[in-house]
């Protein structure tokens, strides 16, 4: 059951809710941003204002106020045009700032709520995606969004403000002509959402392509030293124009309409001008204007149109906008398939009792069998750990192991069945508390950019120095990072590739054993290291699994020797189990493995 209701609300409106927490910031933009149009629209008026003081001299406007000095009269023109562009650019000023500043605060938190979203979606969403999609929606969707932000509302302030001031000053100045002059208006917004139409499923095209591309990219860097080893490099070249031209001719489709937009309105606009330039002159003529009304409305009939032309360049950035909008809303409203419960279990009194009930799970992308049922990874498989308790699992690879950890790590859920810590079915748990009385050392071992300090301390954010030591020490990995250049504080590089399999093995075992939990997974932590360094591993793990429940997956079956229990998995079961010297005695499975892995007889392969 999902944890998240799918919003139907349009993705733009959805966006301005992030905008409510700031709402006397919004409006303190909005109202600055039609004040400085207004004021950017004043010298049109100032200079019908100055044509008619030297048409009409005494009989101008101004000197109706009482000025009837023409040198007065343009003194008065001057000062007036002094204070409206300075208006004009204090104004312009303000609102950039705000609209610029409200645009970093809606992206921050827009990408922080993003991407802890993500972090809660189940371990299946990630292995089914690509890194650099996700990266693509995270950063450049997000930053498309921003780009919007920081002008493209103020621009739609500035288009309808304009509309309506010169509009009005049409209809008031002069109503004979101004039916002529507004008369392309309706045929330029008709064809402005006809283009919008057509323009947003090319746009959406286009941030899939990007994502695409994006995720080859990560790809590629995060693998460069396989495709050097390969000589590949011409082919994932090949691979990357293919995606590289795909995002291109993505692009030349939405762009091809885009261009086409400004040239239609650009006619419609001087269909305009042409219908007031006659119309107005034929009234001036006919005694119904004045010289300077009609200067007046020539100059500003490109004021009232030439804004509808500036709204294909808006419509665009909208479009662009809203593509990117709806793939970060399209994250957010993917729902959780695995919630947490709300029950806590503090590791200060956790004991680690583990029990296993006839669980049954197969993957999502597994296909049917004949009979319409899947094929299972596990089926009703049950194991009781007790606390503080050692045992080990073998099988061959594909048997369920790993499976099986991630199980009770909840990165999937059970489709029958049901598993217990010390009682409480894991479903019923905080997701956070039950991983954090966890340690879990995978096989695949990640480490962050960043010094060995700060990976071994992400076991425990909280630790000292000391504590940080301490727990190298146990994982035998203190001796060879005291020999690395800078010791503790030697940056690892991109998932540790500065250093060694083995030596990334051992500073996620100190990790681990740093974090401190009742319950202690190791999924082939010895996979990667030496003879020598598995040995001191070995010597070390009889302290580390001291009163701490221990599940130790392993191939090496020298790792598992002196576990408790041992139990021996084979497609999605357990067929053996007991101490080493009694499955040594049963003769089977793990008998033939031990005598392979000690030499006592060759392979069958050989």
């Amino acid at each position: 059951m999902s944890s998240l209701r799918v919003s139907k609300k349009h993705p733009l409106l959805r966006l301005l809710g992030y905008a409510k927490n700031y709402r006397p910031q919004v409006w303190s933009a909005v109202a600055c941003t039609i004040l400085n149009q207004i004021f950017d629209l004043a010298p049109s008026y100032l200079i019908g204002v100055a044509v008619d003081v030297v048409v009409e001299k005494e009989n101008s406007l101004i000197a109706r106020a009482g000025i009837t000095d023409i040198v007065g009269q343009l003194a008065i023109l001057s000062l007036l045009t002094l204070l409206v562009w300075s208006l004009e650019s204090l104004f312009e000023f303000i609102y950039d700032r705000l609209w610029r500043n409200l645009a970093q605060t809606i992206q921050h938190e827009l990408r922080l709520d993003t991407y802890t979203h993500l972090q809660q979606l189940e371990l299946s969403y990630f292995e089914e995606r690509s890194t650099g999609e996700l990266l693509s929606i995270l950063n450049d969707d997000i930053n498309q969004l921003e780009r919007f932000l920081n002008s493209g509302a103020a621009e739609i302030l500035q288009f309808f403000t304009v509309v309506l001031a010169v509009g009005t000053s049409f209809i008031l100045v002069a109503p004979s002509v101004a039916p002529f002059a507004i008369l392309p208006i309706p045929l330029i917004l008709w064809g402005s959402f006809a283009f919008q139409k057509l323009l947003a499923p090319r746009y959406t095209d286009v941030r899939e392509k990007a994502g695409f591309i994006s995720s080859r990219l990560a790809n590629n860097l995060s693998g460069i030293a396989t495709i050097k080893s390969f000589t590949t490099e011409d082919y994932e070249r090949s691979r990357v124009l293919d995606e590289s031209d795909a995002y291109r001719r993505s692009n030349k489709k939405a762009i091809a309409l885009s261009a086409a937009f400004f040239p239609l309105i650009r006619f419609m606009v001087v269909i305009g001008f042409i219908a007031t330039l006659f119309f107005g002159g034929v009234a001036v003529a006919n005694d119904r204007l004045t010289v300077g009304t009609y200067g007046f409305l020539v100059f500003i009939v490109q004021l009232l149109l030439w804004p509808f032309a500036t709204l294909s360049q808006i419509m665009d950035e909208y479009q662009r906008a809203m593509a990117s909008i709806r793939r970060v809303m399209g994250l957010l409203d993917t729902p959780i398939a695995i919630p947490g419960g709300d029950r806590a279990l503090p590791t200060t009194v956790a004991r680690g009792e583990v029990q296993i009930d006839n669980i049954t799970f197969a993957y999502n992308d597994y296909v049917q069998n004949g009979s319409g049922s899947r094929y299972n990874v596990l089926t009703n498989l049950s194991l009781h750990i007790l606390a503080g308790k050692n045992i080990g699992i073998v099988g061959a690879t594909g048997s369920g192991k790993s499976t099986l950890v991630k199980l009770l790590l909840r990165f999937y859920e059970v489709q029958s069945g049901s598993i217990t810590i010390d009682g409480i079915d894991i479903r019923e748990l905080q997701l956070k508390e039950l991983r954090r009385c966890i340690g879990w050392v995978s096989q695949d071992v990640f480490l962050f950019h960043g010094t060995v300090a700060q990976n071994i301390a992400y076991g425990d954010l909280a630790a000292t120095e000391e504590e940080v030591i301490q727990a190298a020490k146990l994982a035998e990995a203190h001796e060879f990072i005291l020999e690395l250049p800078q010791g503790y504080d030697t940056i690892v590089g991109e998932r540790g590739q500065k250093l060694s399999g083995g030596q990334r093995q051992r500073i996620a075992i100190a990790r681990a054993i740093l974090k401190d939990p009742p319950i202690l997974i190791l999924d082939e932590a010895t996979s990667a290291v030496d003879n020598e360094t598995e040995a001191a591993i070995q010597r070390s793990l009889s302290k580390i699994t001291q009163n701490r429940t221990t599940i130790a997956i392993a191939h090496r079956l020298s790792t598992i020797r002196h576990a408790d229990c041992i139990y021996v998995m084979e497609q999605g079961q357990f067929v053996e189990s007991g101490t080493h010297e009694q499955l040594l005695a049963q003769n089977k499975t793990y008998a033939k493995l031990w005598q392979v892995q000690s030499g006592e007889i060759l392979p069958a392969s050989a």
